[in-house]
């Protein structure tokens, strides 16, 4: 008890209704949902039986046993771990701005704040990448020499001022892709590195690229093995 976290679900948009209808099951209604495009080469699409790459990205906060809870509900009822059917992750919150959205997100669960922790020892890392629109096969490219499997893709624009844009060369207002890319911890350096060199701010896609912890995960396993 005490700890939050933004649960992602990203699934193929055919089955994500399933996903969904799980979550409500189990009391989980505040969701955000939004719509991204699979990066998956062609062979890694026949390997996982998937005819097309539109996904659904879903996300939610949870609490620790909440996540635990629900985990074993995807493995188990979904079929989470087997080819094709999806990944989840949690990703720690530092804060939330007030007792309200917190009772908004939470859904109104009994919730008691513990005092914060250094997250030691994860074993994935999710890579954001931050890029001008028409640039993901750069991207990508870049990240997969590097060693990512895939990522998955969300349009975005940014809002910045006139001024904002002459920052180190980036348009902020301008169309931009968002470049999901869940991996392995040791395998995260080596795959900035690559984006950064390949596709970063020098480049066309005048990319920015950070991480972020991934404290847990749902539908890795196979792949990874």
């Amino acid at each position: 008890m005490g700890h939050l976290y933004m649960m992602t679900t990203i699934v193929d948009r055919k089955i994500a209704k399933r996903y969904v209808e799980l979550y409500e099951e189990n009391d989980n209604h505040v969701m955000f949902i939004t719509y991204g495009v699979g990066t998956a080469t062609s062979d890694v699409l026949d390997y996982l039986g998937l005819d097309h790459t539109e996904k659904v990205i879903i996300f939610s906060v949870q609490e620790e046993s909440s996540w635990t809870n629900l985990k074993k509900q995807l493995e188990k009822k979904l079929k989470i771990d087997a080819p094709g059917n999806g990944i989840a992750f949690t990703i720690p919150l530092s804060s939330i701005g007030g007792n309200k959205a917190l009772q908004f997100l939470t859904e109104n669960r009994p919730f008691q704040k513990e005092e914060e922790s250094t997250l030691k020892d994860t074993s994935h890392e999710l890579i954001i990448v931050i890029a001008e629109q028409g640039n993901i096969d750069l991207v990508m490219d870049s990240a997969r020499a590097a060693g990512a499997y895939g990522g998955t893709v969300i349009h975005a624009k940014g809002t910045g001022t006139q001024e904002a844009s002459k920052f180190m060369g980036v348009s902020i207002a301008a169309e931009k892709e968002m470049i999901f890319i869940v991996t392995q911890k040791a395998q995260k350096n080596s795959i900035m590195k690559a984006i950064m060199e390949n596709a970063g701010l020098d480049s066309k896609a005048k990319s920015v690229v950070f991480s972020l912890p991934v404290t847990d995960t749902a539908g890795l396993r196979l792949i990874e093995d």
